[in-house]
């Protein structure tokens, strides 16, 4: 199987912003995406070019155009956020984003009604059904085919930190799960999902879809639905693993920090040098530990096994990152990881909210509604 990979200008950036529907008064996820879209037609009756649908009538998805900085795909999406708001506000609605929502039942929501997704949940039953996650991804355009596979490889030492950054799922169905991101272990579930395998090259990509599809497991290669991924049609590489943010600071950190990660290992293959990997049980080993206690994690970070606290290698890595983000213009949104370091991720903020309020978890949706509105600085 042939798989072309559409031509891309190395590290532009564009982001996907998930995001929640819940009633103003209760906090409740409300099933009115289809009423939202409906009212964002364009003049011609034509959908949003940019505001879409997912699996669940609960949420809308916001998605940036191809950029060269991540000021400007932020810009972008906030931008759509703000059309969203228009429609959502006056039905007493708010848009929100976490990894998952704090009380909200499965069998309480209803499926976007589109063949792909009922095939899915035909397909999934109970687990697909469960799907109420919201996360970000982020693409990063990539100039040359065979550079996909090796700084894909790379990144996956990296999941982790991401992982722990953005963990934003502690509540589920009304309960606190003890882990920092319950979606990392819920959506990994899904056919396809999760840690994706180390495949060597394009080559290799090719023949592992291939299998996939002569088999029936998937259609097409958008149902590889790894934690990070080829993204053929737009010449990237998708980074799918975290939970939703909840600020436009958080987002612009996450998407700086993934940038920068993508040029550096670019920029180390251009020298002709590898790029470093780790052996398959330490990646999944790390997903592990940073779903279960997020910024508090000791990591692996290398193949000899060596561990540190994820906080303490993400401090290392702005300082060591910090050339590149110069040049790619995104100093500012790669500084503002520290802004997780010091005031805490969505994981511990909703947390510390609901002890406050004596376990009431429509709080956390009203922090959350907040955190949106107003910023992490504000909040």
């Amino acid at each position: 199987m042939n798989i072309d990979f559409a031509p891309s200008e190395r590290s532009t950036v564009g982001i996907e912003w998930e995001l929640a529907l819940v009633d103003r008064t209760t906090g409740d996820l409300v099933s009115i995406a289809g009423d939202v879209l409906e009212a964002l037609n364009q003049a011609d009756g034509s959908p949003h070019p940019s505001i879409t649908g997912e699996l669940l009538l609960n949420t809308v998805e916001l998605v940036s155009g191809v950029h060269h900085t991540v000021a400007n795909a932020v810009a972008d999406v906030v931008g759509q956020l703000d059309e969203v708001r228009a429609v959502t506000e006056p039905r007493g609605v708010d848009p929100v984003c976490s990894g998952s929502h704090p009380f909200g039942q499965w069998f309480e929501q209803e499926v976007t009604d589109k063949e792909r997704y009922h095939k899915l949940i035909d397909r999934t039953q109970w687990w697909g059904r469960n799907m109420m996650i919201w996360g970000i991804h982020v693409h990063v355009g990539i100039e040359a085919r065979d550079k996909v596979m090796p700084i894909l490889g790379g990144l996956l030492a990296y999941l982790p930190h991401l992982q722990a950054l953005t963990a934003s799922s502690p509540f589920w169905a009304g309960i606190d799960t003890g882990y920092a991101s319950n979606r990392a272990l819920m959506f990994q579930q899904l056919p396809t999902a999760g840690a994706p395998w180390a495949l060597p090259d394009w080559q290799a990509w090719e023949g592992y879809v291939a299998d996939l599809t002569a088999t029936g497991i998937i259609d097409d290669v958008t149902e590889v639905r790894w934690d990070i991924r080829p993204a053929p049609r737009w010449g990237t590489i998708e980074i799918r693993v975290c939970d939703g943010v909840s600020t436009r600071e958080e987002l612009g950190a996450i998407a700086a920090f993934i940038q920068c990660l993508v040029e550096w290992m670019s920029t180390r293959l251009d020298a002709g040098h590898d790029v470093p990997t780790m052996q398959p049980w330490f990646v999944r080993e790390n997903k592990w530990r940073a779903a279960r206690y997020g910024l508090d994690a000791q990591i692996i970070l290398d193949s000899a096994g060596t561990e540190r606290l994820v906080t303490d290698d993400v401090r290392t890595l702005i300082d060591t990152l910090a050339p590149t983000a110069e040049r790619l213009g995104c100093s500012v949104e790669l500084d503002q990881l520290n802004l997780i370091l010091d005031g805490g991720a969505s994981y511990q903020r909703q947390r510390k909210v609901a002890q406050a309020h004596w376990g009431d978890l429509p709080a956390v949706v009203s922090s959350l509604r907040r955190e949106l509105k107003y910023g992490l600085v504000s909040s």
